[in-house]
């Protein structure tokens, strides 16, 4: 669930607020910050299409090392208070943060008050802190669905902590009773260190969504 790349400076707002999301899609692999996302408040969350709702099991496959077996975990959606879709954060982190890291993830923490922050705890007293600075989302059609989130990351460890910035655009639609995705990730250094903020790194995965029921076994 970490991302990487960028360049839309050029375009500006106006060429933005034109073509949405698609517009960042097609400037990839050419990411650049900052990216025309709005910052969220506390209280914003990522809201997914009523089609989201329950429990699935995910296979997500590196296009860029189509050989490496496909990493599988577990999401879940649900409504929250004000009775929007979101996604279970804490859930979803953690079951993507077993599969990557194994037992090395001890556990992982909700902000009570913001809906946009966690704390991934590690051994060896290590912390990972994310915050979502910037969303945006789009639904183009009734089957389709935009999602693009910039975070800051910053692993805290003895030393100096480390700082990064990732971008995560996911482009989502109905396939049957699954979900079939895409996503491509940018990654950023750390904010200050270079001139230009150019992405330093990039993933592409395609993703499967299949619907599992809500007595099964968490993995």
């Amino acid at each position: 669930m970490l991302l990487i790349s960028l360049t839309i400076l050029l375009s500006g707002g106006p060429a933005w607020a034109q073509t949405g999301l698609e517009q960042r899609l097609n400037s990839w692999p050419d990411w650049s910050l900052p990216a025309p996302l709005p910052r969220p408040s506390n209280r914003d969350d990522l809201i997914y299409p009523d089609w989201f709702a329950g429990l699935w099991q995910v296979e997500s496959v590196d296009l860029d090392a189509p050989d490496d077996p496909p990493l599988l975990h577990q999401a879940r959606f649900q409504a929250d208070r004000r009775g929007r879709l979101v996604g279970d954060r804490s859930f979803n982190a953690t079951a993507i943060g077993r599969a990557l890291l194994g037992e090395q993830l001890l556990g992982v923490e909700e902000d009570p008050d913001s809906a946009n922050r966690q704390i991934a705890r590690l051994k060896g007293d290590l912390y990972l802190e994310t915050t979502v600075t910037g969303r945006h989302q789009e639904s183009p059609s009734a089957d389709t669905f935009l999602a693009d989130e910039l975070v800051l990351q910053i692993l805290h460890a003895p030393g100096p902590p480390r700082l990064s910035r990732i971008e995560t655009l996911s482009r989502y639609h109905r396939c049957g009773k699954d979900i079939c995705a895409e996503q491509w990730q940018g990654r950023y250094a750390s904010p200050g260190e270079s001139l230009r903020d150019q992405a330093i790194a990039q993933h592409h995965y395609q993703l499967r969504f299949t619907p599992l029921p809500e007595s099964a076994p968490s993995i």
